[in-house]
């Protein structure tokens, strides 16, 4: 089964260390949903803590065990909510896939794309640095116990009390790309150690950072001569391609850039040790249409390019979000009602429609009178005889998560998410194909906000309210921006590992990043 226990070889020398280390007479420690309550600063007692909340069952599995076990008639209130099931093993094999292609790059993970406790936690042990944004962010983080010296505030524009806070920590590393910046770091963080942000293209990217951020290139020369004369410590260059890039010699074009600067620095007396590449990583792991590119075709273009531009002694670090998080999160979500509407232009015309104007048949079907005509119209499902510029979909579904919740990515990160079929009619239908019609359709969230729209067009087959859908790649700036409008809870997290490493990794005190190479 897929992403279940079984695919650890039965070969394994650790596998009975494995079984006596999780199991109780052969029993799976049971997942749950609960919140982390970990108050306690004691290393081992937050690793028990945390190991109760994670599964060996597969992804599948644990949507199987949610959705058959519900029983909308008499479930507690909340019971039938959507929910999020993450794998902690992709995360893992992410970080493997980062040392395998991009080993001088050291990545710090974008804090802001998904601040998952759990995930930052296996991040932590893994040896990731961390991109913070905020005085919130990087308290976060301190407080996993990751040591000052991982963190870049990569924010080029803060507010002055969280310069303070992040002077309070020694929290020293911070990005800049205007001279009243320079001043106020100065002011409030003298002995800070900076880092221009340069503006770079991001024209081929789905979310574009340069109208916002970074020193275009006719001015990093004053930006550097100011903080000269204030006598500030600049390390390096940074700079972001945009998220969601699908052009990887873009990478290559700001490493150029960032060299220009390096030698720019040079020339004014700086000895610059720190090149931040920023994000924009893709997981993809397959090329699937004009928008999207492999993380390893980055790689093999980013890589060399910085070998040939910069000597080992300089320092190289990334920012990737998306890469660590998207792939790891597939979000469950319950159908809660659906309306059936008209598709005939004639409606408001027609004196003798039945029932205003529908007829909902025992298989589902719609049909339509028309109030000339005896005959029934029975719409097929089939799109192509649909001449009418103004018809909507045929059925409209609602959801109980939306964009004011995990699907706020269709706003801010132009995400396209694509609905699949978890449950339909007693059945589990978990990356089946189910051999029906399909219908056009929308999909919407549960706010009483006509904007709270997921899919204004889709096919799926027939369903009904009590059907579940599913989504995957849901990981990326979802979480962190939901909110609980109109009272809608944010969906839970149940968690789970298809690599039973994890578990090495997140318990053992002897673990260590090198670890990872020798895999």
């Amino acid at each position: 089964m897929k992403g279940s226990i079984g695919t650890v070889s039965s070969s394994d020398n650790n596998i009975q260390k494995y079984y006596s280390k999780l199991f109780n007479d052969q029993y799976a420690p049971k997942y749950s949903s609960n919140n982390i309550t970990n108050t306690n600063n004691n290393k081992s007692k937050s690793k028990v803590e945390i190991k109760e909340k994670i599964s060996v069952l597969s992804v599948e599995e644990i949507l199987r065990d949610h959705v058959l076990s519900l029983n909308v008639d008499n479930c507690e209130t909340d019971g039938e909510n959507a929910f999020f099931v993450a794998d902690l093993g992709v995360i893992y094999r992410q970080h493997i896939r980062w040392k395998a292609n991009l080993p001088r790059i050291e990545p710090y993970y974008a804090v802001k794309c998904n601040p998952d406790h759990i995930l930052l936690k296996l991040l932590a042990v893994l040896g990731t640095g961390f991109d913070c944004a905020s005085k919130s962010e990087i308290q976060t983080i301190l407080d996993l116990g990751v040591d000052k010296s991982r963190i870049i505030y990569a924010n080029p524009c803060k507010q002055a009390s969280f310069i303070r806070y992040a002077a309070q920590c020694d929290v020293r590393m911070m990005t800049f790309d205007n001279i009243d910046e320079i001043h106020k770091i100065k002011r409030y963080f003298p002995n800070a150690l900076l880092v221009i942000r340069i503006c770079v293209d991001d024209s081929k990217s789905i979310c574009k950072l340069s109208p916002k951020f970074g020193a275009p290139l006719d001015t990093t020369e004053i930006l550097l001569k100011t903080a000269k004369s204030l006598d500030m410590e600049v390390i390096g260059v940074s700079f972001h391609v945009g998220s969601g890039c699908y052009e990887e010699n873009v990478f290559v074009d700001a490493v150029y850039r960032a060299r220009y600067v390096f030698d720019q620095a040079s020339k004014l007396g700086y000895n610059f040790h720190l090149l931040d590449v920023g994000g924009g990583f893709s997981p993809a792991t397959d090329e699937v249409g004009k928008d999207c590119i492999t993380f390893e075709k980055v790689a093999s273009l980013l890589g060399p390019a910085i070998d040939k531009l910069f000597p080992p002694n300089v320092r190289v670090i990334a920012e990737p979000g998306r890469y660590y998080s998207a792939s790891a999160f597939t979000i469950a979500t319950h159908i809660i009602a659906r309306r059936a509407t008209i598709r005939n232009n004639d409606y408001n015309n027609s004196k003798d429609i039945k029932d205003n104007g529908t007829i909902i048949t025992t298989n589902g079907a719609i049909d339509v009178t028309n109030g000339n005509s005896s005959e029934e119209e029975v719409d097929d499902g089939d799109d192509d005889d649909d001449d009418d510029d103004d018809e909507r979909p045929l059925y409209m579904y609602y959801i109980n998560d939306g964009v004011y919740g995990a699907f706020n990515c269709i706003l801010f990160d132009h995400q396209v998410v694509q609905p699949k079929v978890l449950y339909k009619g007693g059945e589990f239908t978990f990356e089946q194909v189910i051999e029906e019609p399909e219908y056009s359709c929308s999909i919407w969230g549960p706010t009483c906000d006509s904007m709270d729209c997921i899919t204004k067009k889709g096919f799926l087959p027939e369903l009904i309210p009590g059907d579940w859908l599913y989504f995957e790649e849901m990981g990326a700036y979802t979480i962190c921006a939901a909110s609980q409008f109109n009272g809608f809870k944010k969906s839970n997290i149940f968690y789970t590992t298809s690599d039973l490493r994890i578990f090495d990794i997140l318990y053992d005190d002897d673990y260590d990043d090198d670890d990872v190479k020798k895999i």
